[in-house]
Protein backbone atom coordinates (compact mmCIF):
# COMPACT_ATOMS: atom_id res chain seq x y z
CA UNK A 1 0.00 0.00 0.00
CA UNK A 2 0.88 3.43 -0.86
CA UNK A 3 3.11 5.46 2.33
CA UNK A 4 1.10 8.38 3.18
CA UNK A 5 2.76 10.50 5.27
CA UNK A 6 0.09 13.30 6.47
CA UNK A 7 -1.50 11.25 9.76
CA UNK A 8 -5.03 12.93 8.65
CA UNK A 9 -4.18 10.90 5.49
CA UNK A 10 -3.21 8.29 7.34
CA UNK A 11 -5.83 7.79 10.15
CA UNK A 12 -8.48 8.49 7.44
CA UNK A 13 -7.01 5.46 4.90
CA UNK A 14 -6.86 3.12 8.25
CA UNK A 15 -10.57 3.73 9.07
CA UNK A 16 -11.61 3.17 5.47
CA UNK A 17 -9.61 0.00 5.50
CA UNK A 18 -11.20 -1.28 8.79
CA UNK A 19 -14.86 -0.72 6.93
CA UNK A 20 -13.07 -2.98 4.27
CA UNK A 21 -11.69 -5.32 6.34
CA UNK A 22 -15.33 -5.76 8.61
CA UNK A 23 -16.88 -6.80 5.46
CA UNK A 24 -14.61 -10.06 6.02
CA UNK A 25 -15.38 -10.74 8.73
CA UNK A 26 -18.55 -12.99 10.14
CA UNK A 27 -21.79 -12.11 10.85
CA UNK A 28 -21.98 -14.16 14.13
CA UNK A 29 -22.61 -12.75 17.26
CA UNK A 30 -18.79 -12.59 18.00
CA UNK A 31 -18.13 -11.06 14.84
CA UNK A 32 -20.56 -8.59 14.46
CA UNK A 33 -19.82 -7.60 18.04
CA UNK A 34 -15.73 -6.92 17.52
CA UNK A 35 -16.36 -5.84 13.55
CA UNK A 36 -18.85 -2.90 14.71
CA UNK A 37 -16.72 -2.39 17.53
CA UNK A 38 -13.29 -1.89 15.48
CA UNK A 39 -15.45 0.26 12.75
CA UNK A 40 -16.27 2.83 15.77
CA UNK A 41 -13.24 3.26 17.40
CA UNK A 42 -10.87 3.45 14.47
CA UNK A 43 -13.59 6.26 12.86
CA UNK A 44 -13.26 7.78 16.46
CA UNK A 45 -9.57 7.97 15.96
CA UNK A 46 -9.81 9.75 12.85
CA UNK A 47 -13.11 12.40 13.96
CA UNK A 48 -11.14 13.27 17.04
CA UNK A 49 -7.93 14.49 15.12
CA UNK A 50 -10.23 16.37 12.81
CA UNK A 51 -11.50 17.86 16.20
CA UNK A 52 -7.75 18.46 17.40
CA UNK A 53 -6.76 19.79 14.38
CA UNK A 54 -9.33 23.13 15.70
CA UNK A 55 -8.47 23.41 19.04
CA UNK A 56 -7.05 26.80 20.25
CA UNK A 57 -4.84 25.92 23.28
CA UNK A 58 -2.18 23.14 23.68
CA UNK A 59 -4.21 21.89 26.26
CA UNK A 60 -6.94 21.59 24.21
CA UNK A 61 -5.07 19.77 21.19
CA UNK A 62 -3.68 17.07 24.36
CA UNK A 63 -6.58 16.12 25.47
CA UNK A 64 -8.07 15.71 22.10
CA UNK A 65 -4.99 14.38 20.94
CA UNK A 66 -5.10 11.99 23.98
CA UNK A 67 -8.85 10.68 22.63
CA UNK A 68 -7.04 9.96 19.36
CA UNK A 69 -4.57 7.77 20.94
CA UNK A 70 -7.40 6.05 23.42
CA UNK A 71 -9.41 5.08 20.40
CA UNK A 72 -6.60 3.73 18.31
CA UNK A 73 -5.06 1.44 21.47
CA UNK A 74 -9.14 0.25 21.40
CA UNK A 75 -8.67 -0.53 17.92
CA UNK A 76 -5.11 -2.21 18.13
CA UNK A 77 -6.85 -4.24 20.88
CA UNK A 78 -9.90 -5.44 19.19
CA UNK A 79 -7.29 -6.58 15.83
CA UNK A 80 -5.66 -8.82 18.58
CA UNK A 81 -8.50 -10.32 19.70
CA UNK A 82 -9.91 -11.06 16.02
CA UNK A 83 -6.08 -12.46 15.12
CA UNK A 84 -6.25 -14.45 18.41
CA UNK A 85 -9.43 -16.00 17.44
CA UNK A 86 -8.39 -16.25 13.74
CA UNK A 87 -11.04 -14.04 12.56
CA UNK A 88 -10.73 -11.73 9.25
CA UNK A 89 -8.25 -11.61 6.40
CA UNK A 90 -5.41 -12.79 8.16
CA UNK A 91 -2.86 -10.51 6.08
CA UNK A 92 -4.98 -7.63 6.29
CA UNK A 93 -5.47 -7.89 10.01
CA UNK A 94 -2.11 -7.86 10.76
CA UNK A 95 -1.06 -4.42 8.01
CA UNK A 96 -4.08 -2.95 10.32
CA UNK A 97 -2.49 -3.99 12.91
CA UNK A 98 0.71 -2.84 12.40
CA UNK A 99 -0.55 0.32 11.39
CA UNK A 100 -2.39 1.26 14.22
CA UNK A 101 1.11 0.81 15.97
CA UNK A 102 2.74 3.54 14.00
CA UNK A 103 -0.67 5.86 14.52
CA UNK A 104 -0.37 5.17 18.00
CA UNK A 105 3.02 6.06 18.08
CA UNK A 106 2.69 9.57 16.12
CA UNK A 107 -0.13 10.29 18.27
CA UNK A 108 1.85 9.87 21.16
CA UNK A 109 4.42 11.83 19.99
CA UNK A 110 2.52 14.54 18.94
CA UNK A 111 1.08 14.68 22.38
CA UNK A 112 4.41 14.80 24.14
CA UNK A 113 5.38 17.19 21.52
CA UNK A 114 2.76 19.84 22.89
CA UNK A 115 3.63 18.83 26.91
CA UNK A 116 7.13 20.48 26.67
Amino acid sequence: MEKLYDYEDRLVRFAGEVVFFSGTIPQNYEGKYYSNQLVRSSGSGALNYGEAQGTVTNKDFVNKMSLVVKELKESRCTLKILRYTGVGLEEKGEWLLAECEELIAIGAKMINNKRT
